[in-house]
């Protein structure tokens, strides 16, 4: 029975957190920081929640279940889970944060040098794609490409800026933002859905899986042993790295006052700290997190609608890239702003979907509990996605009497009354033999 040594579970680690260390994942945690100001560390531990526990606990769900997210949707029906699942590959792949990884490295990461001219982005987003492709052709391959070569280079950037961001502050912490100071435990945990770390879990256990497998393993509770292993060492990486990014953002205000965005407040604080040499870090930080970030997802979409479309994991890689490259040259502003609300009305189905599946042992029947309480995340969660979309006056007045509706969080009270509900009729109507 072939095992992983040292060096490969290691590799695999770092693989999954250059995977998940992507766009938003740099920028975020920044902007944040600035605007939590003293509050930081109660909005740093809400982001965490979602930035870093959510996505370790999916990581698990799916060890558990020893599949991908179609075992995870099982007890939704084959339907139900499909749609599910092609909202969420959707989000992670085409339409969201695969174009965001190429908007968000050039507009740091280029843009200084170049100017932020569409011709420029169009140019560089051409070569960013075309080297993803290049490495999404041969996912056989991730570990050695990623694991071992990519990530300690993102690495040793990223311990270089985070050693800055602690021991050359730009400033003194600022003040706090309006928004942020009567629940930073909240306003934090929604920020953190903006990194689509939850979301691109569910997608990334099936690509860790696949990279184990490649390697000869064929265990599957070797399988999900060395997942669960590789997710908490991304997970200790990731959580430093936000860690770093908040001071740097909520020590940046003198700076960085003027920013609308977490990439312009990194840049700005680059320049202030190291100049012209500083900025060609930054880059490279941002190009390699990005770049691991869209091979892992579209990876995970070329074999997902591969299967599910009946064609070639080439043929869909492809077309994802090309779809990709044309929804990247938007503009970061425009995608941030069409993704929040697709985010917020996503996340809840994502959270509650993860934790059910956790707690799958208490049910006898899981399609008694899943299908009611998925349903009533679907609807508040998407009455929670309009209300914070340019059509929130759609939804009619009684969504947002319900408690922490303002936080868009208005689906938590009915999805735990209707889980009450249907864990009683669970346990009174008997299982089937």
């Amino acid at each position: 029975m072939t095992r992983l040594k040292g060096s490969d579970l290691v590799a695999l680690g770092f693989m999954t957190f250059a995977l998940f260390l992507g766009a938003g994942n740099i920028i975020f945690p920044a902007s944040a920081g600035m605007a939590s100001g003293d509050n930081i560390w109660p909005v740093a531990l809400g982001f965490l929640l979602t930035g870093v526990g959510l996505p370790l606990l999916t990581i698990v769900a799916l060890a558990r279940v020893g599949g991908g997210m179609p075992s995870l949707t099982g007890p939704l029906g084959k339907v139900a889970g499909t749609v599910l699942a092609v909202a969420v590959y959707l989000s992670i792949g085409p339409l969201f944060a695969t174009p965001r990884t190429a908007v968000v490295s050039f507009e740091i990461g280029v843009a200084p040098f170049t100017g932020n001219s569409d011709w420029a982005l169009f140019i560089y987003s051409l070569v960013f794609f075309g080297l993803v492709l290049f490495l999404v052709l041969n996912p056989g391959r991730l570990i050695d490409r990623v694991g071992k070569i990519i990530t300690p280079v993102l690495l040793l950037a990223l311990v270089l800026l985070g050693a800055a961001a602690i021991f050359a502050p730009a400033g003194p912490v600022g003040g706090t933002a309006v928004e942020y100071r009567d629940v930073p435990l909240l306003q934090g945990f929604l920020q953190g859905y903006l990194t689509m770390d939850a979301l691109g879990a569910l997608v990334f256990g099936i690509v860790i899986a696949t990279a184990i497998r490649d390697r000869g393993v064929t265990s599957p509770s070797l399988v999900t042993r060395y997942s669960i292993i590789a997710v908490i060492i991304a997970a200790v990486g990731l959580a430093l790295v936000y860690l770093a990014l908040f001071y740097l953002g909520a020590t940046s205000q003198s700076v960085a006052g003027e920013a609308s965005n977490g990439g312009q407040i990194l840049t700005a604080y680059v320049q202030h700290t190291f100049g012209t040499p500083g900025l060609l870090l930054l880059a490279a930080v941002i190009i390699l997190a990005c770049l691991t970030t869209a091979v892992g997802l579209l990876t995970a979409c070329g074999e997902f609608f591969g299967e599910l479309l009946h064609t070639s994991y080439r043929n869909v890689a492809v077309g994802f890239t090309l779809f990709s490259l044309l929804v990247a040259n938007q503009g970061l502003d425009q995608l941030i702003r069409i993704s929040v609300p697709v985010l917020v009305g996503l996340y809840p189905l994502a959270i509650v979907l993860v934790l059910l599946s956790l707690a799958d042992r208490l049910w006898r029947e899981p399609h008694r509990v899943f299908r009611p309480v998925m349903a009533v995340a679907l609807v508040f969660g998407l009455a929670d996605g309009l209300l914070a979309s340019a059509f929130k006056d759609v939804v009619p007045p009684f969504f947002t009497t319900l408690p922490w509706a303002a936080q868009s969080m208005g689906w938590v009270l009915p999805v735990l009354v209707v889980l009450l509900i249907s864990v009683v009729i669970d346990r009174l109507l008997p299982a089937r033999q």
